[in-house]
């Protein structure tokens, strides 16, 4: 047989140059320098996120704050459990329990205030949860963004979630002012007002606060950025109220925990006054509660911390008791009602935040 008269063709030809020995590294030529890929390793940081526990660290971040707050306010824990050795049992379970018809009385607002159904247990909890944050956090923002959140999770949407949140406020502070007035009709001689302010100081109190509401109107009329969202949420929230009110169960869970809630907390008060021998009527004390919780609303403190101490306080030696006794009902109705409920409520808010409730 005789050999073809041209080579096969190769497509790999073969390198000249010898290839390197077994475990010998290739050298890199003297004027290249190497560089890390940008971005090469930058997927590590989403799965180093993705695995820190954020829920789990969340949960923790409650109780870290009960702890600062009882350390800052140790000495009023201390002097307020003093006054509870010395009261009598039966009205300190008076006042628990309406303390604990209070979260019931917020659930039926919370739910007369949106048309969907929310779950009923959830949604209990889930005012144990508020109440907590409402004391971390500044009046009213605690728990109204765990509400929001509570909201949003069960479907209702944004919109609608703010419009039921903005009617409960406006439900609870229509009922609260207008029990307050309905007292002081029928107790008009219940709070002695006269000396606790000094002589001359009303008249220019009253120009402030009627300076502020007319900046505030005025920028709400001026100002178009301010405006527009103003009135976009107005109109949310009017329908959301008319859609409410169509219903006779949402109405009256609206306005019956409305007014069950300030009446609860009222008779805690009273509650505890008895147990400490408070020498003041017990419609009295009420009224004195009702006047010093709106005159501290417009104060942004946590839960009122502090403030809603010295207003309770001046109510009660308004309306003719004694300052030590109503310094001491004062200080013991904070503890049942603000820091004995704390630490259970912080633990429900962890709880429903690793659970995905809110």
């Amino acid at each position: 047989m005789s050999l073809p008269p041209h080579p096969l063709p190769v497509r790999h030809p073969v390198s000249p140059l010898p290839p390197p020995a077994v475990g010998a590294a290739r050298k890199t030529s003297p004027g290249v320098t190497a560089e890390r890929i940008p971005g090469f390793r930058a997927g590590r940081l989403p799965r180093l996120a993705h695995r820190v526990p954020w829920r789990h660290i969340l949960t923790l971040i409650p109780l870290l704050l009960v702890a600062v707050i009882a350390v800052q306010h140790w000495p009023v824990l201390v002097e307020g459990f003093a006054h509870l050795r010395d009261a009598s049992l039966p009205w300190l379970l008076a006042a628990g329990a309406a303390t604990c018809l209070t979260w019931v009385a917020a659930a039926f607002t919370r739910q007369g205030a949106v048309v969907q159904q929310l779950p009923r247990w959830r949604l209990l909890a889930t005012q144990l949860a508020a109440g907590s944050a409402n004391h971390l956090l500044p009046t009213g923002l605690g728990s109204g963004a765990v509400n929001l959140r509570f909201m949003t999770v069960c479907g209702v949407p944004l919109a609608t979630s703010s419009a039921a949140l903005a009617l409960y406020l406006l439900a609870e502070s229509v009922a609260r002012v207008g029990l307050m007035a309905v007292f002081f009709v029928a107790f008009p001689d219940a709070l002695h007002l006269g000396g606790l302010l000094p002589h001359g100081t009303a008249g220019p109190l009253l120009t402030v606060a009627g300076a502020v509401a007319v900046v505030a109107l005025g920028a709400l009329f001026l100002v178009r950025r301010v405006r527009e969202p103003v009135v976009r949420f107005v109109r949310s929230a009017l329908s959301e109220a008319r859609s409410v009110h169509t219903r006779p169960s949402r109405a009256l869970a609206l306005w019956g925990g409305s007014l069950a809630f300030p009446a609860l907390q009222a008779a805690g008060l009273v509650a505890v006054g008895q147990a400490l021998g408070l020498p003041v009527p017990p419609a009295h004390m009420a009224l004195a509660y009702l006047a010093a919780t709106v005159a501290v609303a417009l104060i942004p403190t946590p839960g009122g911390l502090g403030s809603v101490e010295a207003a309770l306080i001046v109510a009660l030696v308004a309306a003719g008791g004694p300052v030590a006794v109503a310094t001491a009902v004062v200080l013991a109705y904070r503890i049942i009602t603000v820091w004995v409920p704390l630490l259970p409520g912080a633990l429900t808010l962890g709880a429903l935040v690793r659970l995905k409730v809110i």
